[in-house]
């Protein structure tokens, strides 16, 4: 006989024969212990792990025959906000994992039934008041203390998870939720990178669907590791809009799917998204007086985390096609007097090979929409994810806006109002290296201005003013098609070349566009700057 199936058949034994001494001296220990009494030791022993919540335990039950241990209505609280606690969770189970007990390993299994999770934004911030950081509160040894047995596998069974944020918002609810990861002690497979298999489904916000496959290390170190499949489909984006309103965007509609792959391990971290879809968005950015400096900041750290990530061999992040359809996207200036907004509406995107690595080729994107709701609207580019050599163009075109939706802009930028009219704009733009080269030319046809305010708070030196702008439209007017057209070059060098070609872009099309709609005022460009 094979010298090792004979030390294997000798650990079977030595296994099962040791389980069988630790079932029968249970069994009888099982009677002289009262459910009661396993309910309070259970308590204890999970709360004496854990720190800044506690556990309150409904009953206890142990099986001495399946040698399993049943704990029912676990509520979970933080101590520093008690009221409502954390998690409700039916009925956690814990087993011997028997299949592994034929191969000579005794490892265990845990689920929760029907558990319930619910977090407020109270919740939140005493977690971030608190001292001791959320990793180290001892919910690991407060599981392990639960059962004997290292767990191996691990189920989720019809879950619920609950955010709510300040507001009259509707929470942030996913349900439905299953979950199951297997081989967690790393028994089977123990040479693979991803050696457990890990599957979750389920439901957000009530229509979303969310289904994710694949593998993982749990053992890994300093994280666990895992390479998966992820499958989103039709998630509300208007349940974010508390979250996001502190970030000054406003979501009231729209749906988001997506499909691709992630993985992290420590040597990579991937994103590769196959598609990541839009619909029906309607979604405005808020500027506003008093988040001028958090503005800044966000922008700071966008462009700081960008530049960290482009080209970083050990970030690889992915979207083969990034769709928009049957979107508004606004942009709400609450910092000038009258407030005004510029939209894109009915917009259709496409953004096409976006990766932050160089390697990848350059990425494309196309935008169709009305301006302003009337302004048949095209814009094309291409871009490279560089943080130095930058390289970017963009064309656009604007035609035919209704210049009377504009009539905030012109009060806030030239202090008078229009009465009719119609807008046009084309430019292109390129940067490459330090270099911007390119044109802007806006167009306004039949445009009628006039003073909206009453005789008593008219000015002889406004009214001058409006009659100016009338005079300029009339002397610059087309006669054969009765328009004013400029035309301004930008030109120049970058001065601050490091600065991210996104960041670049904006303050260029900014000043462009907002600097060049008042005809007369602004003929050229100074040389772009950060």
């Amino acid at each position: 006989m094979n010298s090792s199936f004979f030390h294997l058949s000798r650990r079977r034994a030595w296994v099962l024969s040791s389980i069988a001494a630790v079932i029968l001296g249970i069994v009888a220990l099982s009677y002289l212990i009262s459910s009661e009494t396993l309910r309070r030791y259970m308590e204890n022993r999970i709360n004496g792990n854990l720190k800044g919540y506690t556990v309150h335990i409904g009953k206890a039950y142990f099986h001495p025959l399946a040698f399993s241990l049943d704990l029912d209505n676990l509520i979970l609280m933080q101590e520093a906000n008690p009221n409502p606690p954390i998690a409700n969770i039916n009925r956690l189970h814990a087993s011997v994992h028997w299949r592994e007990v034929l191969t000579g390993r005794l490892v265990g299994d845990l689920s929760f039934s029907r558990p319930k999770f619910y977090i407020n934004l109270t919740h939140v911030r005493k977690e971030k008041e608190s001292k001791v950081p959320l990793k180290q509160k001892g919910w690991q040894e407060a599981l392990a203390s639960i059962y004997p047995l290292r767990i191996n596998a691990f189920t989720i069974r019809d879950g619920e998870v609950t955010y709510v944020d300040e507001g009259p918002y509707k929470p942030l609810h996913m349900d439905k939720i299953n979950f199951r990861a297997s081989n967690i002690r790393n028994i089977r497979y123990p040479d693979n990178v991803y050696p457990s298999a890990i599957h979750l489904e389920g439901r957000i916000f009530e229509k979303g669907k969310l289904a994710v496959d694949g593998y993982a290390n749990f053992l890994g170190e300093p994280h666990p590791w895992a390479k998966a499949d992820l499958d989103l489909s039709d998630m509300d984006l208007s349940y974010f809009n508390p979250i996001m309103t502190r970030h000054n965007i406003s979501i009231r509609r729209g749906t988001l799917s997506t499909k691709g792959v992630l993985e992290y391990n420590p040597r990579i971290a991937v994103v590769n998204l196959k598609n990541l879809d839009i619909n029906g968005a309607d979604v405005d950015y808020l500027h506003l007086p008093q988040t001028v400096a958090a503005e800044k900041k966000m922008v700071r750290q966008v462009v700081r985390t960008a530049k960290e990530l482009s080209n970083e061999p050990t970030s690889k992040i992915r979207i083969d096609v990034l769709r928009i359809k049957a979107s508004n996207f606004g942009y709400v200036n609450r910092m000038t007097q009258p407030n005004y907004r510029l939209s894109i509406d009915q917009m259709e995107a496409n953004l096409r090979n976006f990766s932050n690595q160089i390697t990848e080729g350059p990425a494309t994107f196309e935008l169709k929409g009305k301006f302003m709701g009337t302004g048949n609207t095209k814009v094309t580019g291409t871009f490279r994810p560089a943080t130095k050599n930058h390289d970017f163009n963009i064309n656009m075109a604007i035609e035919n806006t209704q210049m009377q939706a504009m009539s905030d802009l012109f009060r806030a930028y030239g202090n008078f109002d229009i009465k009719s009219g119609l807008f046009s704009f084309y430019s292109e733009l390129s940067i490459k290296g330090n270099k911007v080269d390119g044109y802007i030319k806006p167009i306004f046809k039949d445009m009628k201005v006039y003073d909206h305010r009453s005789r008593q708070e008219k000015s002889l030196s406004h009214t001058l003013y409006v009659w100016t702008v009338g005079g300029i439209a009339k002397l610059l007017e087309n006669r054969a098609r009765n328009e004013v057209a400029t035309r301004a070059a930008v030109s120049g060098t970058l001065e601050s070349p490091g600065t991210s070609t996104w960041e670049i872009f904006i303050n260029l099309l900014r000043n462009a566009f907002i600097k060049s709609i008042i005809p007369g005022f602004e003929k050229k460009l100074s040389q772009p700057k950060k």
